[in-house]
């Protein structure tokens, strides 16, 4: 753990409840607002044209041709 980083648990360890409440509400909010940002990067990516657009035919490719297997099966969950 980074000094910087300790620092920071040992305050939080140092708040009282109302004001850890806070923080937690806070961080909750903050940690979605993250999670939007990246599924909205994953599903623009994921549009013809692009970045994950390569990979995207490939797979589609090798599920035509028959190189997969249901996830069921690979996670053996039949």
């Amino acid at each position: 753990m980074t000094r910087t980083v300790e620092k920071i648990a040992n305050d939080v360890k140092a708040l009282p409840d109302a004001e850890l409440d806070e923080l937690l509400s806070w961080l909750a909010d903050f940690e979605a607002e993250r999670m939007d940002a990246w599924d909205k990067t994953i599903a623009a990516d994921s549009q013809p044209g692009g970045r994950l657009d390569g990979l995207l035919v490939r797979v589609k490719d090798d599920i035509a041709a028959g190189k997969t297997k249901p996830l069921d099966e690979v996670l053996d969950h039949k």
